[in-house]
């Protein structure tokens, strides 16, 4: 029923009483907005807003949608991309997703967004609608979905509070992603007290298409019907990310703590082979999900992104709550819609797939030629703007930056600490690592995540890399590696945002993808913090300075700003992205070792780098400076891993990155429960290092491979012709059932594996 049916009578502000009421007050504080940015919208309305129109430019223009304090700095990932970066790249940063070529007329789409906010409020329903809302953008690209990834940050293991988010956030992952149907293929889990007050919850979607099939957001063809379709409009999530999400969090303000959306993934499930018959049938000319800003940011976007304007009658909206007001109507964030532009010709066809599917959908209005977003309710226009003022011209802020004062002198606060240097210490140390809340395992986590539906998972975790099979006959298929140290980015922001794209470009590469794109998601503090706003640009200088040096462009993302509680920010938490692809996924290598007598390589150069590493934390330290990222090292090791990987040179390998060396060869005798024979004394003696740091170092540029002994020459060979360090440390030994550190300890993996998955049973049951 429509909201006009239900005879609920509104007093409606209208853009005619707007205009012979100056003097009224209207609450654009409490919508979110500054005063100079209601007196811009006065402006460029010539008079005061309705408050239809409030509602739209205040979500529109919040900072989770307008990027209006990052996008001054985001215009790198534009400026910074070369020709060359370009030559994959079907559709970039501006749209639902970035499209990626990958061969053969085969496209993948692929994004991560934050919702981090909600997910504090209501863990299950945060979570859960994060995952739905990623899933949207991928569909409204003309994809299928294949595949979620979801990178968490919690906080403290041990306080109280952790739980009921840790509980909350992953049910809801698995929830919305199992109903959905979509594997889960991988992430990161990280725990530390500086999240307590503001988890991370980011969600990243994979969908794949072909070229011809990609559909972009925006509104054209004068005449042409907008159709909104789905779940009915509810009072859940109004003001929801939008304006959750460009506030911090503060006890009393209990307005920044609005209704959290309600997902249903049975619904969006409907709604994904709904859409994607649509595409099929060709009977859509542009569409759009509604997510943040909900009606207010698909009417808004779409008439923006056309070559004209778009008329809509509001009381046609299907309601849930015939209570709302027009103006709670715009800026509700309920789940599971879409909203099509549908010409008249395709109307009937439109109306018979919407029947089939059993989707309720209602006909809102048209696109004209007037370059105008006009709303109406009940006949009466309370709605008159240029698009391009709520969409795409909104405020932009060049915020004030300062490096922090403070950073000198930590910095200069380099790990000193405990380094245990008898083999009983050693040993002990390894077991402390692989039992830590950051290095142990996450399968309490992911073995409530489905990773094998739909039958096209490769490898997930907790291997380096999700992989999934696109094309059944040929084996195309791609590889996706999220990665982030925020310990790295608060020493460095610049090096940090380095590391970050740096340790998830090695791990598609580990797994014998070729990289291709990166997306990612910044999370951060208040943006008014002068010393945060330095930490996101140097983070994006950083990220984007790399992106041009490994040649692989920034397709799209997210920045996520105000996560701080009491005027205390998160470190900043830069979540890289990297996509890569394959051209037959049997070929792909896991990170365990399985063969009896393979020869372990490790690859790279360990040096003295201990600050910001898991060791330096589980000792209470962080100081110093991050391990220094050399890209072109990088790009080196990329290439002998996946051409040793695609010519059969490797059976297994693993980067080394969090933990170090000590952490690698635990994670790959476990991954299979195959043990090895380890020397360290050669490797200590060429790059001149005691035992300790050969274990627990975290320089990068470093992985370790499993080499048959028939493929060791030809291996040795290809590392020769490259000039690239390498050592053999090792060999496989299936009979032991141990990690056996030769001459100085040896770890059981019966007793290695009982520490490494017996931390998160204990703190969550």
């Amino acid at each position: 029923m429509s909201a006009e049916a239900t005879g609920q009578k509104f007093n409606i502000d209208t853009v005619e009483h707007a205009a012979g009421t100056p003097e009224t007050d209207l609450p654009w504080a409490e919508l979110g907005l500054k005063d100079n940015e209601f007196a811009r919208i006065q402006e460029i309305l010539g008079r005061r807003p309705t408050a239809a129109e409030l509602a739209m430019y205040s979500v529109m223009w919040s900072e989770h949608c307008s990027y209006k304090s990052s996008k001054v700095h985001l215009s790198q990932f534009g400026e910074k991309v070369t020709e060359k970066m370009k030559e994959h790249l079907l559709v970039g940063i501006g749209e639902n997703a970035g499209v990626v070529d990958i061969g053969d007329g085969w496209a993948v789409t692929f994004k991560v967004e934050s919702h981090n906010h909600p997910s504090m409020v209501e863990p299950y329903q945060g979570a859960a609608t994060g995952v739905g809302g990623i899933v949207r953008d991928i569909i409204s690209m003309g994809a299928r979905p294949v595949a979620v990834m979801d990178p968490l940050r919690f906080g403290a293991i041990d306080h109280p509070d952790t739980a009921r988010v840790v509980h909350g956030v992953v049910a809801g992952i698995g929830g919305y992603g199992n109903s959905l149907g979509l594997p889960n293929i991988g992430g990161e889990v990280v725990f530390d007290s500086v999240y307590q007050g503001n988890p991370l919850v980011n969600a990243l979607a994979v969908g794949v298409l072909r070229h011809e099939d990609i559909r972009l957001a925006n509104a054209s063809g004068t005449g042409n019907k907008v159709v909104l379709f789905g779940a009915r409009t509810g009072g859940d999530g109004i003001g929801g990310a939008s304006v959750l999400a460009s506030e911090s969090f503060d006890d009393t303000k209990p307005s920044k703590r609005p209704a959290v959306q309600v997902g249903d993934p049975f619904a969006e499930k409907v709604l994904i082979e709904c859409c994607l018959e649509l595409f099929k049938a060709s009977v859509v000319e542009g569409i759009q999900d509604l997510g943040a800003a909900g009606i207010s940011c698909a009417t808004s976007e779409l008439a923006s992104n056309g070559d004209g304007g778009m008329h809509v009658e509001l009381t046609n909206v299907l309601l849930r709550d015939p209570s709302l007001t027009p103006g709670e109507i715009l800026m509700s964030e309920s789940q599971e819609r879409m909203m099509a532009v549908v010409t008249p010709e395709n109307q009937a066809a439109f109306e018979a797939i919407m029947d089939k599917w059993n989707v309720e959908y209602s006909w809102l209005g048209e696109v004209t030629g007037t370059g105008r977003l006009v709303i109406d309710w009940a006949g009466e226009t309370i709605v008159d703007v240029d698009p391009r003022t709520v969409a795409h011209d909104g405020p932009v802020y060049e915020r004030p930056f300062a490096r922090p004062e403070w950073l000198d002198a930590l910095q200069q606060q380099k790990f000193d600490g405990e380094r245990p240097a008898s083999d009983s210490e050693l040993r002990a140390a390894v077991l402390e690592l692989m039992a830590s809340p950051n290095m142990c395992s996450k399968d309490w986590i992911t073995n409530q995540y489905d990773r094998y539906v739909q039958g096209n998972t490769a490898m997930a975790m907790p291997d380096d890399a999700g992989v999934v099979r696109v094309d059944e006959e040929t084996g195309l298929g791609v590889a996706i590696s999220t990665d982030c140290n925020a310990r790295y980015s608060y020493l460095n922001p610049y090096e940090g945002a380095r590391a970050a794209l740096a340790e998830a470009y090695r791990n598609v590469a580990t797994s014998g993808a070729k990289p291709l794109a990166v997306t990612d998601c910044l999370n951060f503090g208040s943006p008014e913090d002068p010393a945060i706003m330095w930490q996101f640009a140097e983070t994006v200088r950083g990220l984007a300075d790399a992106c041009q040096e490994l040649g692989v462009p920034v397709t799209g993302g997210n920045v996520s700003l105000y996560n701080q509680t009491g005027g205390v920010g998160i470190h900043p938490t830069p979540v890289v992205g990297v996509l890569g692809v394959f051209d037959d996924v049997t070929r792909r290598t896991p990170s365990g070792w399985r063969e009896d007598g393979q020869a372990i390589y490790l690859l790279g150069t360990t040096r003295d780098e201990l600050d910001g590493s898991e060791w330096a934390n589980l000792r209470g330290h962080l100081g110093g400076q991050p391990p220094v990222v050399d890209l072109e090292a990088e790009m080196t090791l990329a290439a002998i891993l996946i051409n040793s990987s695609r010519d059969g040179m490797i059976d297994s390998a693993h980067d080394l990155s969090e933990g170090g060396l000590a952490a690698a060869l635990s994670e790959s005798s476990l991954r299979f429960g195959v043990g090895a024979r380890i020397g360290l004394d050669e490797l200590c003696e060429r790059d001149g290092v005691d035992a300790f740091t050969a274990l627990f170092s975290e320089s990068h540029g470093r992985a370790i491979v499993g080499v048959p002994r028939s493929e060791e020459v030809r291996f040795k060979d290809m590392c020769t012709a490259r000039r690239f360090p390498f050592i053999r440390v090792g060999v496989v030994d299936t009979a032991n059932g141990a990690l056996d550190v030769q001459g100085r300890f040896s770890l059981p993996l019966d007793e290695l594996r009982a520490a490494h998955e017996g931390t998160l049973p204990k703190y969550f049951g």
